[in-house]
Formats: C-alpha cells, structure tokens, sequence
C-alpha cells in the first residue's frame, strides 16, 4: 500500500493493500477500496462508497457525496456501489442514493471524463463514455455501451439505451431509446448510433433489422403498440426484443423523431 503522509484514511474504512493514495485526499469510514484501485490528489470518498477493483480516482473527485436533495438526511443514506476499471477524472461527483435501498450503482469499465456527474439512485451500466460536464439527475438510468457529450443534462428518472449517443448541449428530458442518435436544444431522436454499432461489432443484419424496426415505430405513422407487433413479427431477433421491451417499459415516454438531422451530424446509413 502507497498512502501519501498528507491523506488521511479514517479508521473504519477498508483499504485493500495494493491501493495507493495521493496528497490531500480523504477515505471516510466505511469506505471499501478494493485492489489495485489508484486514489489521486484531493479525492474525497464518502462513507457510504464500495469501489471495486483496479479504479481509477483523479484529482478533486468526490465519490459517494451528500445527494443533492433538499430532503437529504445523513440518516438515509443509502451506498453508492461502483464496479471495476472504472475511470474517474479531474472534479467527477457522484452522489449516494438516497430513495432506494440499492443506492447509486455504477457497473464497469466506464469513464467519466472531468466535472461529469451522477446524482442520487442513478443506475449506469458499463463501457459507458461520459464526456465533460456531462450531468445525469437522480434516478437515471444509463444501460451499456453508451455516449453523452459535453455538457448533456438528463432529467430525472430518464432512461437512455444501449448504444445510444447524445450529442454535446442536449437537454434530455424523456427516454433515449438504444442504438439512437439524439441531439437538439431539447433531445431529438436524428437517426441511428452507426458508428457506435459498427465498432460495438455489429453485423450488417443486425443493423439492418435495427434500421427496419426504427422505421417502423418512429416513421411509418401506425400506433405504436401495433409498430411494436409488427416489428417482432417481420423482424425478429434480440435487438428487435431489446427495443420492444425499452419501449413498453418507458415511463416518461420517448424522445420523438426529428424530420431533419441538425445540422453537422451524422444520421442513420
């Protein structure tokens, strides 16, 4: 273990001995630092925090902070849990939960780039980007494999899916469905995530079911509940069930179509 003179780990707290901690940073009691996690300069981590293993934790992060809710009250604070290989950078915040009992949950493998943030009871998934200032609201989820550009903000209780994108300054306030491409002052969907599927492996059948089924639901004018139908008949296969079972278990509804694709940006193929 490498601890620097200048931090300070509380009793209590649970440090594997091949973690390293930087200058200036704090470890609260209760925290679990698991092996091989790197804890730079400045770095608060709160109390109610479980890192798993081999993280990254960059200057001026704090992870596991007060949630930012007027009815917060230290009582119920509830764990924040992050997985492995996650990355961290320069003034990343991420809040305990507060409303559910699992707390805040951060899977794997996923990068935060500098002053993002995750609000109370958020889910996130893995090999997750999330660019500068990038901001998630409590209760969102974020599933795997996904891209939110600078400075996008995600209302409450959101949902974006798998390989989606969210272009830079977007305000997202209903669900993203995956594989989409959204951007827009508020989001819009402007087509498919192509690059994002292509280097995600996907085949030219699996992309093009994708594409017939978005045709379906977002531009061939039927009602969505018999587009879902005819999607699972006429093109069945697991991206089809993925997107069927997003859709139906929206609660805020989904962003809707956009005629054109703003401009500067690349739309489906």
């Amino acid at each position: 273990m490498s601890i620097h003179p200048t931090a300070i780990i509380e009793d209590g707290a649970l440090v594997h001995e091949t973690v390293s901690v930087g200058p200036w940073s704090i470890i609260e009691a209760g925290a679990v630092i698991g092996e091989g996690c790197r804890i730079e300069s400045c770095v608060r981590i709160f109390g109610p925090t479980r890192l798993g293993a081999f993280n990254r934790v960059c200057h001026g992060a704090t992870l596991g902070a007060e949630a930012q809710d007027l009815s917060f009250d230290p009582a119920r604070a509830r764990p924040l849990v992050i997985g492995d290989h996650n990355h961290f950078k320069e003034g990343v915040n991420i809040s305990c939960g507060i409303k559910s009992e699992e707390g805040t949950r951060i899977g794997s493998h996923n990068y935060w780039m500098a002053y993002s943030h995750a609000g109370h009871d958020c889910v996130v998934g893995d090999h997750n980007i999330f660019t500068n200032t990038a901001g998630l609201a409590g209760h969102v989820e974020v599933q795997d494999h996904c891209f939110l550009s600078g400075a996008v903000a995600v209302h409450q209780f959101c949902r974006i899916g798998s390989y989606a994108m969210v272009g830079g300054l977007t305000g997202v306030a209903q669900d993203v469905p995956p594989f989409a491409l959204a951007d827009g002052h508020r989001a819009r969907l402007i087509g498919l995530n192509v690059v994002g599927l292509r280097r995600g492996g996907f085949t030219q059948e699996a992309r093009n079911r994708i594409k017939a089924v978005y045709r379906l639901v977002f531009r061939s004018g039927l009602r969505p509940a018999e587009a879902l139908l005819q999607a699972a008949t006429e093109h069945p296969g697991p991206q089809t069930d993925q997107l069927v079972q997003f859709i139906q278990s929206s609660r805020r509804g989904l962003i809707s179509f956009a005629a054109r694709p703003a401009a500067g940006t690349r739309g489906t193929e």
